[in-house]
């Protein structure tokens, strides 16, 4: 039996980081998603909660658990050697733990690093940059 994780592959090129992140969130697996953050990695999904290791873990388990589906694009990239700043719209629609439907939508910023590997990882998740 295969798992999405056998055809999910890291990319090499940084303007293609939007969509492969759309693609591990909208499976709705954290450990996919978490593939695709550096070990020291920042999410600020909220502006002044800004959550780094297992408290991002945690907090991005408990949110696919509620089974959101992303749509976005990537507006502007701008790399530079190891590092890039992916500009995206991004839409997200989720039914709440209340059973309200939601739509959270935004203009993130993303800073990418370049690893050892040559694959590009999230080092900061700022959702509601713009």
């Amino acid at each position: 039996m295969t798992s999405i994780l056998d055809d999910f592959a890291l990319t090499d090129d940084a303007t293609k980081q939007t969509e492969l992140y759309v693609r591990a969130f909208n499976s709705g697996d954290p450990d996919l998603v978490n593939l695709l953050y550096t070990e020291t990695a920042v999410s600020a999904w909220e502006a002044d909660k800004p959550l780094t290791g297992q408290a991002r873990k945690d907090a991005l388990a408990e949110f696919l658990s509620l089974g959101p589906k992303m749509t976005a694009t990537l507006r502007h990239s701008y790399v530079a050697g190891d590092a890039a700043l992916l500009v995206v719209d991004w839409r997200i629609d989720v039914t709440g733990a209340d059973g309200v439907e939601e739509v959270h939508e935004g203009v993130g910023n993303d800073v990418l690093r370049l690893g050892t590997d040559g694959k590009w990882r999230f080092a900061i998740d700022y959702p509601n940059g713009s």
